[in-house]
Parts: C-alpha cells; structure tokens; sequence
C-alpha cells in the first residue's frame, strides 16, 4: 500500500482522538449542563450540522481545482481552531458560542473530507481503493475508541471544557503529521509544472456548470445517494439519539456509557479488515443492505431493553457491537462507491454532491430522535418508529443497483 495512504490512516487516528473527546458528549453536555430538552438538542443538533451540508459540495469542487493537500490542510487547521472555540464556549457555558464552534467544526471538516476522499482515489483503483479506504477508516476509529473513553473519563474529572481544550491540543497535532508526511497526490502534481507553475491536468478539467449538470443527469446516482441518505437517517441517530436514550432512559453513566463507545472503535479497528477482505468482489449496495439490517436489529434491542433492566450493561454493549458491524458494511460503499461512479475529472464533485444528499439524513436524524424522545415514553416504540426509514432506504437501493455500471458497484 502507498506509504501516503499509511500515514493518512495514521493522522485520521489524531484527529479521530481530538474530535470525539468532545464532540461524541456534545448532546449530553446540552442535557446535562445547560438543561436543554429532548427536541431542543435534536434542534441544535440539526442546526450545528446544516454548514456541513453546505460545506461537502464547495469542498467537493474545490478539491478539484484547487488540489487535494492544500484543501484539506486548511481544512483540517480550522477543525482544530473550532475544537478550540467549542472548548471556550463550554468554559462560559455559553450555548450559542458552543453550538456555533460545533458548527463551524463541522463545516471545516466537511470543506475537507471530499478532498481527503478524492486523495486516497488518486493513489488507488478497484479493490485498492476499497482497502485503502478501510485503512483510513481503521485509523480514525482506532482514534475514535480512544477519544470516547478519553472523553468518558476526562469529563467525569475535570469537566467539559478541560476536555475540550485538550481535544484542540490533540488535533493541532494531527495538522502537524499531515503536513510533514503526506506528498501531493498525483492530481497534485499534474496541476504544476516542475518550476511550480500551473499547468493543464491530464483530463480536462469542466466546468462547475458541467459538474453540476453531469451529476443532476446520473439517475442511479440520485437514487442511490437518495436512499443512501434514508440509510443515514436511520443510521445517524447512533450519534445523537443513541447515547441520549442509554444515558438519560437507561441510565448508563458517562463513565460506563464511554467504555460502550469505545466498543464501536475496537469493533472497526479489528473487525474493518476482516469485513472489507470478506467483501471484496460483492456488490456495494448488497453490503449497504446488510449493514443497514444490522443496524435495525441492534437499535430495535436498545428498545427492548428498557424493559430487561437486569441486563442493561451487557445488552448496550452487544447493541454497539451488532450497530458497528452494520457501520463495518456500510462504510464500504459510502466511501468507495462515489468515487468508482464518477467521471475521471469530477471525482471530488461526485465525493461533494454524494456527502450533501446522503447528509440531508444526518441533519435529519437528531431532529426526529429528539421529536420521538420527546413524545413517546415507550422504548420499543420510540425505536420501531426511528428504524422504519429503514424500508423506502432499502427499496431505493435496490433500485439503484439494477441500474448502477455492475464493475463499479463491485468493492
């Protein structure tokens, strides 16, 4: 494997420790400290995460025009400058400062990623790319299981904001290793010439008119990304909804509910390899399929437990492992099938356009979980109700692949 995808793995690690610290306890510190209600963080939840949406399809276009490093070391800059935003406004207690950095955290990383996407697929083709995919992935949540059980501890101790401001120490430091040891990619250095000038890429770079007007005429690809976003909506409430219900209905402590977490990062870590090796050469969207199954039953058991209280602690851990073997399968199209579906020139807009239509279900997401948390009292039916996007995702997938080119929808 290229030593750049290596150390991306390695860096994605940083900044996957520095993001989670805080921003996976984000809604339980609205909760907790400021006392905002069920459907108000499902509001603001939805509300940080509106730039975002903005952010993937401006960072999908510029990533192909401007180059994959520079765009994503600025990027990267400002996520961490907004970890530390987030941290001042937790320091004051301050919502709308917080909730301001929290969106900016995520427009700045939206800015990013489809540039990050489009690096990796200039390095890689076919079941390359799939595995340097998983090794990006691996390298975030090995980050991501020690940022939750850091976070877990750290809160319970020294309180939000400390944690907070040794999230923006952490991924400062992940600027650093991205800088330092990532070289241009080869779309890079195809926009200059060896005195640094710029020069013509090899495929002719369109417009973002014709960008725009090729992705609105790929069908399948609306479809897909369509149902994609449905998935998500299903998917998303893990973020929000998931460690409000075990915490606040459940009542699972911080401490226990980090060490829960943290299974989801152990699961990617060992589990990714194994399920992206497995696999290879079988269709995308089947995978989406599975995952998205995998997903329902563990969110329906979280439902049940509410009614099994002797078996809390044990069910909650087995819900996390099931929900992230689902993530496992579905994190395989969701980062590869994009750019396997996308002209040669319009790889980053292909990454931008699928991040903005599948992340409508991501805003979605805490807003419904926080509505139904809200207003139904009955834990199997608050996630019979949050699991039913489930079935139009589903058809819309299936739809998708009858039509999707049978070589790219293979991982």
């Amino acid at each position: 494997m290229n030593r750049n995808i290596r150390w991306l793995a390695g860096a994605s690690g940083i900044r996957g420790f520095g993001l989670t610290m805080v921003l996976a306890y984000f809604a339980l510190y609205l909760r907790n400290i400021l006392g905002v209600g069920y459907l108000e963080i499902g509001i603001l939840s939805a509300g940080v995460s509106l730039p975002a949406l903005v952010g993937a399809p401006i960072g999908g276009l510029l990533a192909d025009r401007i180059g994959r490093r520079p765009l994503f070391l600025i990027a990267l800059l400002a996520e961490a400058a907004s970890i530390l935003g987030v941290a001042l406004g937790m320091a004051g207690g301050r919502l709308l400062t917080t909730a301001l950095a929290v969106a900016s955290t995520g427009f700045a990383g939206s800015i990013g990623g489809p540039a990050i996407a489009a690096y990796v697929a200039d390095f890689s083709v076919g079941s390359d790319r799939t595995l340097a995919y998983t090794w990006q992935r691996v390298g975030h949540n090995a980050g991501y299981t020690l940022g939750v059980l850091a976070g877990g501890v750290l809160i319970g101790i020294i309180g939000f904001a400390p944690t907070g401001f040794a999230a923006g120490v952490a991924l400062l430091a992940g600027v650093l290793v991205f800088a330092a040891q990532l070289d241009p990619s080869p779309f890079d250095e195809a926009r200059r010439s060896r005195r640094g000038r710029p020069v013509l890429p090899s495929v002719r770079r369109p417009s973002i008119g014709e960008s725009l007007r090729t992705i609105r005429r790929d069908r399948p690809f609306l479809w897909l990304a369509l149902g994609m976003a449905l998935l998500t909506l299903v998917t998303s409430q893990w973020g929000v909804t998931f460690p409000l219900f075990v915490n606040t209905v459940l009542r699972v402590p911080y401490l226990l509910l980090g060490v829960g977490l943290s299974v989801n990062g152990i699961v990617v870590v060992f589990g990714q390899p194994f399920t992206t090796g497995a696999s290879l050469g079988r269709r995308h969207t089947s995978l989406a399929l599975l995952g998205l199954g995998c997903y329902a039953v563990a969110f329906l058991w979280i439902g049940a437990l509410g009614y099994l209280p002797e078996l809390v602690i044990g069910g909650f851990l087995a819900s996390v492992f099931l929900l992230t073997m689902g993530e496992n399968l579905v994190s395989i199209p969701y980062s590869t099938l994009p750019s396997n579906l996308a002209p040669p020139s319009e790889v980053g807009a292909y990454n931008g356009a699928f991040v903005t239509l599948v992340g409508l279900g991501g805003i979605v997401a805490p807003l419904f979980g926080g509505a139904i948390l809200g207003a139904v009292s009955t834990p199997a039916l608050v996630w019979l109700i949050l699991v039913a996007p489930a079935v139009p995702a589903a058809v819309l997938i299936r739809r998708a692949s009858q039509r999707l080119p049978s070589l790219a929808n293979r991982a």
